[in-house]
């Protein structure tokens, strides 16, 4: 993997979502180059930041219970 591949694939990587070769090339690249293990750092400590600022939001009640009457009418016209 070059540093190229890194920079587009920091966020799979990230995420998790690089199959398995993808991952050990990426892992193998950051630990060779600096540059590229300095921006992956930096991306995780930014989406961590990001996340511990974020608060789950909970839909208003009236709007749960709209949802909840549709999604039974639809089940019905279904069945």
């Amino acid at each position: 993997m070059r540093c190229d591949d890194v920079r587009r694939a920091v966020y799979l990587f990230l995420d998790g979502s690089l199959d398995e070769p993808a991952h050990v090339d990426f892992t193998d690249h950051i630990r060779l180059c600096p540059e590229c293990d300095t921006r992956t750092k930096v991306q995780r400590r930014i989406r961590v930041f990001i996340v511990s600022r974020l608060r789950p939001e909970s839909a208003p009640e009236h709007l749960k219970q709209r949802l909840l009457r549709t999604f039974r009418a639809i089940k019905a016209e279904w069945a």
